[in-house]
């Protein structure tokens, strides 16, 4: 009776550590921000756990492997009581009847209802959880300390992790919206694109410094235009002539049609960029600044590129 008591901890154990985990990667975390804002208390701890996913994943890894041990032993005491002689059938026929079952009801069972139902039943499990993780927290210390290391080896930060949870979570998002008729397809291709660039630096689309022409202050109106028409630019940076063509700012074509031909051509403030920056703080600082040029920078002040907000929303036709 003991063994058979211990048999059904461990399958209740595996079921909710298998469940839990497929329901964790599929919560929908806007809903829980939501809720945690609203005051609801296990929303802010599942959130928490959502900011934290590594605790969250040693906790089931712990709570699995315990429960593959208590699998284990129950199964062996069973085995012992009902064959004490051993034997050949003894050694068979409990994986033969034992595997199946765990299989289904501790894995495959608890996973697909956790999948279609996830908020719902992680809110449920909630309180399960906190108790797992404060059984655990010894083992979960250990785990986590070496994650941290495999992270100092493997440079990725758990930043990143969450990031990409979250973008995989509002893609799933899209595609919700999109079979429910929320979101028409220019829409959702549009946001799923979006997602694809948004987090990349952007001088992975800014035009080398090399690549791209010049004009200088010692250049008439008419040069310059000349130049913008032959490259085929409406934007270009303008080096000081007197001070070793250091570039000091770029100027409009449509500026020297429309302005005074003898006043003195008055270069105009680059957006600054710097190199790590991302594609979607770039996109918004150039759409603030409407017409105007960015320029790239390595973390030495040197000019490594130069992008426009026309360029970087080509991008986002490309892409679709």
């Amino acid at each position: 009776m003991l063994a058979l008591a211990l048999f059904a901890v461990a399958l209740l154990m595996n079921a909710f550590f298998s469940g839990t985990e497929t329901g964790f990667f599929r919560m929908t975390r806007l809903r829980l921000v939501m809720e945690a804002k609203a005051g609801d208390p296990w929303a802010r701890i599942l959130l928490w756990f959502a900011n934290q996913p590594s605790v969250f994943v040693a906790t089931a890894l712990v709570g699995n492997n315990v429960a593959n041990d208590l699998t284990s032993y129950s199964v062996v005491a069973a085995t012992q009581s009902v064959f004490p002689a051993g034997g050949t059938l003894s050694a068979v026929l409990p994986p033969l009847l034992v595997t199946p079952l765990m299989f289904i009801c501790g894995d495959l069972l608890p996973k697909n209802v956790f999948y279609n139902a996830p908020n719902r039943l992680m809110r449920r499990a909630a309180p399960a959880i906190v108790v797992a993780a404060v059984l655990f927290a010894p083992v979960t210390f250990v785990l986590w300390l070496l994650s941290l290391a495999l992270a100092l080896f493997t440079r990725e930060e758990p930043q990143q992790i969450r990031m990409s949870l979250a973008r995989r979570e509002l893609s799933s998002i899209l595609v919700e919206g999109h079979e429910a008729g929320i979101l028409s397809p220019v829409q959702r291709n549009l946001a799923q694109t979006m997602l694809a660039v948004a987090g990349r630096p952007v001088r992975d689309f800014a035009t080398p410094a090399g690549r791209v022409v010049r004009v200088t202050t010692s250049m008439s109106r008419g040069e310059i235009l000349r130049i913008a028409q032959r490259h085929r630019r409406t934007l270009l940076p303008i080096d000081d002539a007197r001070n070793k063509r250091q570039v000091i700012g770029f100027v409009r074509t449509v500026d020297l049609i429309v302005g005074d031909a003898e006043s003195p051509i008055q270069p105009l403030p680059f957006v600054e960029l710097s190199a790590g920056e991302t594609f979607l703080s770039a996109l918004s600082k150039l759409s603030v600044a409407k017409d105007a040029l960015g320029r790239v920078s390595d973390a030495a002040g040197r000019t490594i590129g130069f992008v426009t907000g026309r360029e970087l929303r080509q991008v986002l036709d490309r892409v679709q």
